[in-house]
C-alpha cells in the first residue's frame, strides 16, 4: 500500500488504526473506479461510497467531499511516480543493452499503472487539468530530464539539447499511445497498443543510443518475466543453473536470461 503521510493533508482526519488505513485505500480505489466509469463532475460522494463497500458516513469522517477524494488521489499518483522514478534512476539500468533498459522502463510503467488510481489520474489529467492542485506540466518535464539523463549515460556523445530532444519525443509519444490505450473499451486492444511502446522506443532511439553506440552496456542477467535483476540462484536443471527472481518469484534457467550484446 501507498504511504499516506502526504496524502493525509487533504484528510479531515488522519486513519491511526490499520483498519482506518485500509479503509481510505477503499476509497480511494473506489473513487477511482467512478471517475473511470462516469468522469469526476457526474460523480457523488454517495456512489463512492458504494463502489467502496463503506457507509457514507464513514467516507465523511475522511473526506469532506469529493474534490478532497481527488485531491488524496493526485498526491497519492505524485508519490508514486516519483518513487518509481528513485529506484529507475538507482538501478543503472542505462547500462543495460537498449532492449533491456526499454523493457525495464515499461516494466516499471506498466506496474504503475496497474493501481487504478494512477491510470485514472494519467487519463483525468489529460482531460480536466483543471481539476488538479499538485500535478503540473512540470512533472512531465521531471520525467523527460530523467530519461535523457539515462540517454546519455548510455551515449555519452549525446549533446544535452539532443538527449532531451530524444527524451521528449519518447514521452510525449508514449503518453499518447498510453492514454489511447486506458481509453479503448477492447481489452485486449488495450494491452496490444501498451505492447508496442517498447517496439516504437526503440526503433526510434536505436540510431541514437543502440548498443554499439555505447561504451558503457554492460552484460547482465535478468529475470525474463519481469526484467528485474534481483536474483538468487535456485539448484540446477538438466546440469543448467536456475534462478528466482526475488522481485515476481518465479524460476528460470540461465539461457533464459543471458543478455545479448
Amino acid at each position: 500500500m501507498t504511504d499516506l503521510s502526504h496524502s493525509s493533508s487533504h484528510l479531515r482526519r488522519q486513519p491511526k488504526q490499520q483498519r482506518g488505513k485500509q479503509r481510505v485505500e477503499k476509497i480511494l480505489a473506489a473513487a477511482a473506479l467512478v471517475f473511470d466509469e462516469v468522469g469526476y463532475e457526474a460523480a457523488t460522494t454517495h456512489m463512492i461510497a458504494a463502489k467502496a463497500g463503506t457507509a457514507i458516513g464513514s467516507l465523511y469522517q475522511f473526506f469532506p467531499d469529493k474534490a478532497a477524494i481527488f485531491q488524496a488521489m493526485e498526491l497519492r499518483h505524485l508519490e508514486r511516480v516519483q518513487a518509481m522514478w528513485t529506484q529507475v534512476n538507482a538501478s543503472d539500468i542505462g547500462r543495460r543493452p537498449l532492449e533491456q533498459m526499454l523493457a525495464a522502463l515499461t516494466s516499471a510503467v506498466g506496474k504503475l499503472f496497474e493501481d487504478p488510481v494512477s491510470r485514472v489520474m494519467f487519463v483525468q489529467f489529460y482531460t480536466s487539468r483543471e481539476l488538479f492542485q499538485s500535478i503540473d506540466e512540470g512533472l512531465t518535464q521531471t520525467v523527460i530530464t530523467s530519461l535523457a539523463m539515462l540517454l546519455q549515460q548510455r551515449n555519452p556523445a549525446l549533446s544535452s539539447p539532443k538527449a532531451n530532444v530524444l527524451a521528449e519525443v519518447c514521452v510525449h509519444s508514449s503518453n499518447a499511445v498510453m492514454l489511447a490505450a486506458f481509453r479503448q473499451g477492447d481489452q485486449g486492444h488495450s494491452q496490444q497498443l501498451m505492447q508496442e511502446i517498447q517496439a516504437l522506443l526503440r526503433a526510434y532511439l536505436e540510431p541514437h543510443v543502440g548498443d554499439e553506440d555505447s561504451a558503457h552496456v554492460m552484460k547482465v542477467m535478468i529475470c525474463p518475466h519481469c526484467q528485474s535483476d534481483r536474483l538468487t540462484k535456485n539448484g540446477h536443471r538438466r546440469g543448467k543453473q536456475c534462478y528466482r527472481c526475488k522481485d515476481c518469484g518465479k524460476q528460470f534457467v540461465s539461457v533464459q536470461a543471458m543478455a545479448q550484446s
